[in-house]
């Protein structure tokens, strides 16, 4: 086995014999490991810069050491009797191994580990031990160059494609089923659909996300959102109840139900719960008059969005939306893996909250394409305020992609 080293670059790589490939033939887990492999294979090392400089980075590091040293991060280098060298391991996100309490994975750019590098002496290892791994020495000129690379590669070119983890991922079956539920949101974040061993944006990330987005830092209140998700109680009752009048409206006369006749019977049960809640003598009743202005205005924008979704291919001519519920239950479908990435849960909790996803939205519709509408509808209410901006867009983009894309799990996964 013979070793390469450059001096530009500073970087050696073993793993070629001088009678071919010293490895057995390897599936590289993701995109990114392929394209690592292959311009390895062709030596290559400005592109397989460039492919770091686009990537997910992740370092272990003890989790009482993170835990204890809270927006803090340290290098914890290992050392190589064979080279006599310490090296900082990088992982690329295919080459993660399945969570586990201890130790962490934290995410950083190529761009990152070369202003925050603490000793000129170690070198980069990226993925040490497999068939794209490549040792770098990080001096300041080589470092430089890391810079170079990571300011003219963008890291938000995965955004808006589908990736699927093709080594250890899931294809079929209910927890691929449930994972699909969450691909609109895969998909719009170029994360991996299938991953259920989920690392996302690392431990912190993963943390802060969940306390910027859901107020969570614990493990029980993960817990209660995730349960709330999964009961389909986390967004507005209001929207799914107007939606539920029109679903009955729709089963006692069959076809298209008029939007005044919606208007009319939505008005007559508010009226009515108003009433009946008096008799009972319940106090702090809302003003039915008022009420009903609002759930009106739901109904116009509701029409208004589905009008918009006739027209780009979300919905067919005579289709409607039929729940929003899949807001909750596409988010739950994420929340699992959130908190599997934030350690909350473990994997066996994660993927049995994911299989529950999966099965309360087979029960809620008839399709992907049905289960799409009613999320990104919920979304959409949520978020968009009618601007059709970036919230709708994203989400459209995402919906056709999963809808044509052959590898879609929404074309290779059965809905029931």
């Amino acid at each position: 086995m013979s070793t390469w080293s450059g001096t530009a670059a500073g970087w050696t790589a073993a793993g070629e014999g001088q009678g071919g490939p010293a490895y057995a033939p390897w599936q590289p887990p993701t995109d990114v490991e392929q394209r690592l492999y292959e311009a390895k294979t062709r030596g290559d090392w400005s592109a397989y810069l460039d492919v770091l400089a686009g990537a997910q980075l992740f370092h272990a590091l003890p989790r009482p050491w993170v835990e204890a040293n809270p927006g803090y991060f340290a290098f914890f280098p290992y050392w190589d009797p064979r080279t006599c060298r310490h090296y900082v391991a990088i992982l690329t996100e295919g080459m993660l191994p399945c969570p586990a309490p201890d130790p962490v994975f934290l995410e950083h750019s190529l761009g990152w580990f070369a202003a925050k590098w603490d000793d000129p002496n170690w070198w980069l290892a990226v993925n040490p031990g497999s068939p794209c791994e490549a040792y770098f020495a990080a001096g300041p000129e080589h470092r430089h160059l890391w810079t170079q690379h990571a300011q003219r590669v963008s890291r938000t070119a995965r955004r808006g494609t589908l990736r699927a983890l093709r080594v250890g991922g899931v294809f079929q079956g209910p927890v691929a089923h449930g994972l699909a539920c969450g691909a609109l949101l895969c998909v719009s974040n170029g994360s991996l659909w299938n991953a259920m061993g989920w690392h996302g944006t690392g431990y912190n990330g993963e943390r802060e996300r969940l306390a910027d987005w859901w107020g969570i830092t614990t493990r029980e209140e993960w817990m209660s959102a995730q349960q709330r998700l999964l009961a389909g109680e986390m967004s507005n009752s209001s929207w799914e109840f107007v939606l539920e009048v029109r679903r009955a409206i729709a089963r006692e006369y069959g076809g298209a139900v008029e939007i005044g006749h919606w208007r009319q019977v939505v008005e007559r049960v508010v009226r009515g719960r108003v009433e009946e809640a008096a008799v009972r003598g319940v106090t702090n009743l809302p003003d039915p008059g008022a009420e009903v202005g609002r759930l009106q205005q739901l109904i116009g924008r509701i029409v208004r969005y589905e009008a918009r979704f006739r027209a780009d291919g979300l919905l067919g001519e005579d289709e409607y939306v039929t729940s929003v519920l899949a807001w909750d239950y596409g988010r739950a479908s994420k929340m699992a893996r959130w908190g599997l990435g934030a350690r909350f849960c473990d994997v066996t909790e994660a993927e049995q909250a994911v299989v529950r996803a999966g099965r309360v939205s087979q029960v809620t519709y008839s399709s992907w394409e049905a289960f799409s509408a009613g999320y990104i509808l919920g979304r959409c209410l949520h978020f968009d305020n009618e601007e059709f901006g970036d919230w709708y867009e994203e989400m459209l983009a995402a919906h056709r992609l999963l809808t044509t894309d052959p590898a879609s799990p929404w074309l290779t996964i059965p809905w029931k």
